[in-house]
């Protein structure tokens, strides 16, 4: 009886440890498994118009329509698995560049500049893009190997080191601000802010890093939100609108690349409308709140938020209103000359 009933325990014991172990093995792959369903779901809303369903070119119902340089294959393994993850990454997470010949931004050898990719750093959350990242990598049966966990546990370690400073520092001021007003009391004289000038600046510079920690801990699992775009005034001399048209006609083709997601004169992409008529048709302080934060006025909204500058903003709205193309039945009935 003795003997049985031990080997009930281990047959028991057993069962509960494959059991467990069993759940280890399930949880990653339950984690792998939503992290790159949420990067499918955000592929297919954002990028899938250009880059395919599948990532092979010629297959997103926008590729044909673009501008070269066309959406690279992602479905090419023999190319994707040169790069890095944290390459890919930052592909889609990275500041716009101004690519004109002359007046342009300067660009590294190894830098990404093509404006008709655009980024995605000011609409999505970090960990969305590398949910991205992961779904990217399948297309060409690969997996992500950056350590998202160890990132997330990075940045949660290096928001506890701030507070911890910044802690201390709010200590040391306080005690020197306390000391110089003792000492100031005893002496019958105002207090003198030198005295603790360096415990000031210290405090000033540890509460600046913890705001930055607290801003990248937010932006890991939150999307950016910014405050709405006030009316902007693009009331200005003749000469200076004129420059600045010319500044958003280079800056629409150059920088942000518009021209991948709308035609002019029938050129360009179809994603979105066709801008030919969009002095007639869009008032230029809705075009300019539009450019500077579209999710706030359209959440969903497939065209992500490019970290325009207001001066950029002010020079692609001016472009646009001068963009007055006859209705196409006008052109049509123009006689022949």
């Amino acid at each position: 009886m003795i003997a049985q009933a031990r080997w009930r325990r281990m047959v028991v014991g057993g069962a509960v440890l494959g059991v467990v172990a069993a759940s280890s093995i399930v949880g990653c792959a339950l984690f792998q498994s939503e992290q790159v369903s949420k990067g499918r779901e955000l592929y297919n809303h954002y990028c899938s118009h250009c880059h395919g369903e599948n990532g092979r070119q010629n297959e997103g119902y926008n590729w044909a329509s673009m501008p070269d340089p066309k959406p690279k294959d992602l479905s090419n393994k023999s190319e994707m698995s040169t790069f890095k993850d944290e390459e890919i990454f930052n592909t889609i997470s990275r500041d716009m560049k101004d690519t004109s010949p002359e007046g342009g931004d300067k660009i590294g050898d190894d830098e990404f500049a093509v404006p008709t990719m655009p980024t995605f750093k000011y609409t999505l959350s970090e960990e969305e893009i590398w949910s991205i990242v992961a779904y990217v990598r399948t297309l060409h049966g690969m997996k992500l190997t950056y350590n998202v966990e160890e990132r997330k546990k990075e940045i949660k370690d290096a928001l506890q080191a701030a507070q911890a400073k910044y802690d201390e520092a709010k200590a040391a001021y306080e005690a020197a601000e306390k000391k110089a007003n003792e000492e100031a009391e005893q002496k019958g004289k105002e207090v003198d802010d030198d005295a603790y000038a360096k415990e000031a600046a210290a405090l000033a510079a540890a509460k600046k890093a913890l705001d930055e920690a607290k801003n990248v801990d937010e932006r890991f699992a939150k999307r950016p939100k910014f405050p709405q775009v006030a009316r902007p005034d693009l009331a200005m001399k003749p000469d200076a609108a004129e420059k600045s048209t010319e500044l958003g006609k280079r800056l629409y083709t150059n920088k942000y690349g518009c021209n991948a997601c709308h035609a002019v004169n029938q050129e360009g992409g179809k994603v979105g409308p066709a801008l030919d008529r969009a002095g007639f048709r869009l008032n230029p302080s809705w075009v300019y709140r539009w450019i500077k934060y579209p999710q706030a006025m359209k959440p969903e909204s497939r065209m992500p938020n490019l970290g325009i500058s207001d001066q950029d903003a002010k020079a692609i709205s001016l472009y646009l209103s001068t963009l007055r193309a006859p209705r196409e039945a006008q052109v049509a009935d123009k006689p022949a000359s």
